[in-house]
């Protein structure tokens, strides 16, 4: 199904009469203060999981790509109950009324995201099972029970008392035994149970043992045709409960709150703080419970009673299967023709000579580095190898947010560290839902005799650098990956990201100067030169030149800012834009999820444009761009436009100073920015517009042309360095 609100592109700019009819910000549009000029930050959020949901909804995303959509929309909403209606309830708890920028309370925000979230999952309902009829005429089939012959489920009793029975244990609920503990986004059976001719009844809660060796959806036979886990072991009770009256085996999800953060300036040892925090997070309170609408409404009013949970608010209905992240599972099968075209990343142009990548880097200058367009294992990988292995290098520091446990990363570095030389690695401990990864690779880190620290405290290290120190032929030489993605291997090939190699010597110097910082927590003022790093430089640096701009605009030399993030949310950074905005400055802003800025208002933004970009790879770079008066300014890094990057954690932007790797980012602005498939256009009232195609031109897929783009690049370095064709003896050519 196609969006019904179309707009065509490139987008005309609404006239102000329009805008403000659209936007009625209140009887204030020019008090910057004013909380009608901004717009919240969940609620944007949750618009944007909307339009990856729509994805899932576009019949022109092919049918296993678009099951993926669904699983990952309910993967997000999971993580948002986590971390965000987690977080407001612990608001709400405290008592805390204060109101954010737009003026809405803990309580408000919950309330207006539940009334979406209700309304996004009865979309997601119908889409399922939608997607299921049309899996089905494709050969695969996902079936209830009820649907399978004598025969098969005589096959599926057989191996689930084989091979998962035994990892089964039925709890009681009952004045002896406690309401047992519920795991975060474990399924889970209430089951209702009698003795043969007794009239009370008895409760058991069953969890369903889901692991790597136990999938969720058991194949039927040799074909692709699956059924549930839960539907078997409800369906083969008996097994657990001999000779009892089974009453009824209803399923139910429930959701913990991840915001278990502990005043790390009085621990004593973060890393036993840390690994404190994940078991105060298994025990962490619920905050949403799923159940199937037809739950006998005594026991669901129980079920939340006994999880501390407000039924007519926390308790979330769902039609179909519970927990659609696990459809990730069946969106893996392989059939080809049922996804987008395998994306194989190439090799950098500049790194396909087989010589020291450290001589490439000094005799080419800095290297643009696009994933996933541009193989991560080819670059990255390769500079960390090479410096490992090379006698000439004797130092290697790196700054570690995420990484995966099967990463070639650590290998790298535990060889530097093994063939003698200075290995630092900073990691972050407190990286979302990747602590106890982080905690088990920093402890092998230090086993193999790296020297590890986990940063600043009150601080969360969101840098990505690798500084790696080389004996040159003519004395010390600094080498640096700075990136705007996490060093991991499997988000690499799906996240679009950005990344600069380079041996210029000032950011040498700066990097240094960072990870002195980081290694010993000490605040002086730190001497940059080129780096803006938060907290202490970034924010300040980006108002000043957003307010530059706006000073030097005029109709000769007119202003120009484009930023390119994940999020804007920083009200500062939205203010002055703004203000840029009402001295004439243009303003692009490519935006993925929350947007606090209203664009397009009478007197206010006019002059800003807002687009979101959702397709194949998750948009992920951050690119900053001001005109300058002509004297163009070029950034990219790690940092988002939100108060927690720019004011609460260290974070790393470079800038970009060769003119042909500015040349390149123009190129990605502009392909983004004339994006007709995956872009959509942010509207005054906070909604969202999905751009169509004018009427007989194909749609123009931005990721798609830049994976052309990144081929054509590689192929025209392969004709520059072809070597010529030379005349032999009688005319004959010779190589």
């Amino acid at each position: 199904m196609r969006n019904t609100d179309k707009t065509p592109s490139p987008p005309k700019r609404r006239g102000p009469r329009a805008a403000k009819a659209a936007a009625k910000p209140g009887p204030h549009p020019l008090d910057l203060g004013a909380p009608e000029l901004y717009l919240n930050r969940e609620l944007t959020w949750l618009q944007f999981n909307r339009r990856v949901l729509h994805e899932a909804q576009d019949e022109r995303t092919p049918l296993l790509e678009r099951v993926k959509f669904l699983a990952i929309t309910g993967s997000n909403l999971d993580e948002f109950f986590m971390k965000r209606i987690g977080g407001l309830k612990q608001q709400v708890g405290a008592g805390v009324q204060y109101p954010t920028a737009d003026g809405r309370t803990p309580q408000q925000q919950i309330d207006e995201c539940y009334a979406l979230i209700r309304d996004m999952q009865r979309e997601k309902q119908v889409l399922a099972f939608h997607l299921l009829a049309l899996l089905r005429k494709e050969g695969i089939e996902i079936l209830a029970y009820e649907e399978l012959t004598a025969g098969e489920k005589e096959r599926l009793r057989k191996e689930y008392g084989e091979k998962i029975y035994p990892l089964v244990t039925p709890q009681s609920i009952d004045p002896a035994h406690p309401f047992p503990f519920i795991s975060n986004l474990s399924l889970n059976l209430l089951v209702t149970l009698r003795y043969p001719g007794a009239s009370e009844q008895a409760f058991a809660r069953v969890k369903i043992p889901i692991s790597a060796g136990t999938p969720r959806f058991l194949r039927v036979d040799n074909r692709d045709r699956f059924v549930l886990l839960g539907d078997v072991m409800c369906n083969n009770l008996d097994m657990l409960f001999p000779e009892m009256e089974i009453l009824s085996c209803e399923p139910f999800r429930v959701t913990r709150n991840a915001n278990t953060e502990q005043n790390e300036e009085h621990a004593d040892d973060l890393l036993a703080m840390i690994e404190s925090e994940l078991k105060d997070r298994r025990f962490a309170p619920i905050v949403r419970l799923e159940v199937k609408p037809g739950m006998e409404p005594a026991r669901r009013g129980r079920l939340a009673a006994e999880l501390g949970l407000d039924e007519e608010a926390d308790v979330f209905d769902v039609e179909g299967m519970l927990g659609a992240r696990d459809l990730m599972d069946i969106s893996a099968l392989n059939y080809p023709r049922l996804k987008d075209p395998a994306h194989h990343p190439i090799d950098h142009p500049t790194l396909v000579k087989d010589r020291s990548i450290f001589h490439i880097i000094r005799e080419q200058g800095d290297i643009l580095l696009q994933h996933p367009y541009e193989a991560f294992t080819t670059s990255v990988e390769r500079f960390l190898r090479e410096a490992s292995r090379d006698p000439k290098v004797l130092a290697i520091k790196m700054i570690l947010y995420r990484t995966s446990s099967r990463s070639p990363i650590l290998e790298h570095l535990v060889r530097a560290a093994q063939n003698g030389k200075q290995v630092a690695v900073v990691v972050e401990l407190k990286a979302r839902f990747d602590e106890q990864a982080n905690i088990i690779l920093a402890s092998r880190m230090e086993e193999a005799g790296i020297h590890v620290t986990y940063g600043v405290v009150g601080l969360k290290t969101h840098s990505k650098v690798i500084l790696v120190v080389r004996q040159d032929f003519n004395g010390l030489r600094r080498y640096l990956h700075i990136g705007t993605g996490n060093y991991h291997p499997e988000t690499s090939r799906i996240y679009s990201d950005l990344g600069l190699l380079t041996c210029d010597p000032e950011l040498g110097a700066d990097a240094t100067e960072l990870f002195n910082y980081l290694t010993t927590g000490f605040t002086p003022k730190r001497n940059y030169k080129k780096l803006l790093v938060a907290p202490k430089i970034l924010k300040k640096a980006l108002l000043t030149r957003i307010q530059r701009e706006a000073e030097r605009h005029s109709a000769e030399s007119p202003g120009h800012i484009q930023f390119k993030v994940n999020a804007l949310e920083d009200k500062d950074i939205t203010r002055a834009l703004y203000e840029a905005s009402r001295a004439g400055v243009r303003i692009d802003l490519i935006v993925r999820d929350t947007c606090q800025l209203r664009p397009g208002v009478a007197g206010l933004s006019e002059n800003i444009r807002v687009i979101s970009i959702v397709g194949r790879f998750l948009e992920h770079s951050r690119l900053y761009y001001f005109r300058n008066g002509g004297d163009e300014e070029y950034f990219i890094g790690s940092a988002d436009t939100m108060k927690r990057n720019l004011e609460h954690r260290v974070e790393v932007v470079t800038p970009v100073g060769s003119p042909t790797l500015r040349g390149q980012l123009r190129q990605i602005l502009d392909t983004l920015w004339n994006d007709t498939r995956g872009a959509w256009d942010m509207q005054p009232d906070g909604s969202y517009v999905q751009r169509q195609p004018e009427s007989g031109n194909p749609a123009l897929c931005s990721q798609e042309q830049l994976i052309l783009l990144a081929e054509k690049r590689l192929k025209e370095a392969g004709r520059r360095k072809k070597p010529k064709k030379s005349k032999g003896p009688g005319g004959r050519n010779l190589r």
